[in-house]
């Protein structure tokens, strides 16, 4: 049975680094829909909605995983199927390549107006004050944590629990994007799409570090300062999964992370993660073929890790 989900898994990752996100019906942005439908009727200023709203959402997204899994039982061809699908549907290593991509080349052409106009695509920061040091500096950020949110954490959690993990991941992920900030609004009501995020990640935020270090040399960094600088840095930042891998790839690209941090709802003065210059065009670029070379090794240690789970089960 381990053996159809790693092959799965593979097959899913290699649907998304060659076609990357479904362009029509995409399951994520199905999901999205009815997360804000669901907000707009239980909403509250308190936690306990905030509970009750991501109990429903992830539950009924593992709770599918479950079903769509037992059609896999005993016909290991509908399992690799339906894993691949699931792999596909949640990655999303292509899309994150591309942009960072763009990214880069906007920044390399010092076309500053287009650079802004993208960051959104990455993540939740106000673009507009930003330089070019800035924006160099936010999109290596985003692209560090993203390839754990994106790609090694759903990976992790498909070798560990199949399609319910994949489908639980992705759903835990989204509902922290959409609810889990520090807003006024979110601050009560966002808290367990926050916690929970957070404990998902805990293994998998680790895990990218690693594979950060490992993979460094590939794109002409160093394996040495990223660790190094994962293990003296990470803890410094205010989110205990995000800063391990942002520290490792500041380290392995030998980059300085990090400073003051602006949101649409406040600003932020986070620690300095790594030595050296501020990142530039070149460091993104960079930056994304480490997210690339992770995310292989990520999918290679996640099939790895489904079939040694399905041995021992088996002896067990």
């Amino acid at each position: 049975m381990n053996a159809a989900r790693a092959v799965g898994l593979l097959l899913g990752t290699a649907a998304d680094a060659v076609f990357g996100d479904p362009k029509r019906w995409h399951p994520v942005a199905a999901f999205g829909s009815t997360a804000a439908a669901l907000e707009r009727a239980v909403y509250r200023d308190h936690k306990l909605p905030g509970i009750v709203h991501s109990a429903l959402l992830t539950g009924g997204a593992v709770a599918a995983g479950v079903v769509v899994e037992r059609l896999g039982r005993r016909r290991p061809l509908v399992q690799v199927a339906t894993t691949a699908l699931a792999t596909w549907a949640v990655l999303g290593g292509a899309s994150l390549a591309a942009e960072g991509t763009a990214m880069g080349r906007s920044l390399d052409a010092s076309d500053i107006a287009a650079a802004r106009e993208r960051l959104p695509n990455l993540c939740g920061r106000e673009p507009s004050s930003l330089d070019a040091a800035g924006l160099a500096r936010a999109t290596v950020e985003s692209v560090a944590e993203n390839t754990s949110d994106a790609v090694v954490a759903p990976l992790f959690w498909g070798a560990v629990a199949g399609v319910p993990g994949l489908l639980g991941y992705r759903a835990a992920n989204t509902l922290d994007a959409m609810v889990g900030h520090r807003s006024p609004r979110y601050a009560k009501f966002g808290w367990a799409a926050a916690r929970l995020d957070d404990l998902a990640n805990l293994v998998p935020s680790r895990l990218a570090a690693v594979l950060t270090s490992v993979s460094a040399p590939v794109v002409g960094g160093s394996s040495r300062s990223a660790w190094q600088t994962w293990r003296r840095d990470a803890s410094a930042h205010p989110s205990p999964n995000a800063g391990q891998v942002e520290a490792a790839f500041a380290g392995a690209l030998e980059i300085r992370l990090g400073g003051r941090t602006v949101y649409s709802h406040g600003t932020e003065e986070r620690p300095v993660l790594g030595h050296g210059r501020s990142p530039d065009a070149g460091h993104v670029t960079r930056a994304v073929e480490l997210s690339r070379v992770v995310g292989a090794a990520s999918a290679a240690v996640s099939a790895v890790l489904a079939f040694a789970i399905g041995i021992r089960r088996r002896r067990n």
